[in-house]
């Protein structure tokens, strides 16, 4: 459970960050397999918590558009 704790705590540029950090060290080599491994399912996490708060990103774009949007107005439609 501290893991979930720990996610949902993380901010997006912060998790991005370490998840960069994660795939240079995979990318580099050197590491045991067992190594290796836990780096992978760190950046499978890592990646969730991207997703997570990209999502919820584009959630709130959606919302401030169709909020944007006044009631039986057409896109591109100017009065002249």
């Amino acid at each position: 459970m501290a893991a979930k704790t720990e996610e949902s705590t993380l901010g997006y540029e912060q998790a991005r960050d370490e998840l960069i950090e994660v795939v240079r060290r995979l990318e580099a080599g050197g590491t045991t397999l067992e190594e290796s491994l836990a780096l992978w399912e760190r950046g499978e996490e890592l990646a969730k918590v991207c997703r997570h708060w990209l999502e919820g990103a584009r959630a709130r774009l959606d919302a401030a558009l169709s909020e944007g949007e006044a009631p039986g107005a057409v896109a591109g439609d100017t009065e002249d």
